[in-house]
């Protein structure tokens, strides 16, 4: 199971709930520093924006309205105490009852992806997919931040010279 699906469950009431820990390769996942022939490579964590808005599930849609309407992408990331991302609280939340709780009106389980990924086929993913941004997140699922496709795409042309 996930980290993430640990967590979420975890938050639900659930009380045996067990998480794998690996080695080298969650080291780089989580997007510390590395060494050797592939450390120039560009990746996420070169242009992850760490200062994104958060908020918790417990919250009130109306505590948290000004936070999401100032927001880069008008975008609040949910999550725990621990910082694993839980959902994701967009604008259209925002439209309804402003008494309601986050956890009511987010959207569970947002795609994110690791702080190691080569941010040249992370640019094509969104492209793909056609969204401007990615969650970053380490593999026990805790928030690093957002890699907005303009400006990856901006550190690549600025790497290529």
């Amino acid at each position: 199971m996930s980290p993430r699906a640990a967590w979420r469950l975890e938050s639900l009431g659930f009380t045996k709930v067990y998480d794998y820990v690996g080695g080298k390769s969650d080291w780089i996942a989580a997007g510390l520093p590395v060494e050797g022939a592939q450390a120039n490579i560009p990746r996420a964590i070169d242009v992850v924006k760490r200062d994104v808005p958060t908020c918790r599930p417990s919250d009130l849609i109306g505590d948290v309205s000004d936070q999401v309407e100032a927001a880069r992408d008008g975008v609040c990331i949910v999550t725990n105490d621990d910082a694993i991302v839980l959902g994701r609280l967009r604008p259209r939340a925002l439209a309804g009852d402003l008494g309601k709780a986050v956890h009511e009106v987010m959207e569970p389980g947002p795609t994110t992806t690791r702080a190691d990924a080569w941010l040249e086929g992370l640019v094509q993913r969104l492209y793909n997919a056609e969204v401007g941004s990615m969650l970053i997140t380490t593999p026990e699922g805790r928030l690093l931040g957002v890699v907005y496709r303009e400006d990856a795409e901006r550190y690549l042309a600025e790497a290529a010279g």
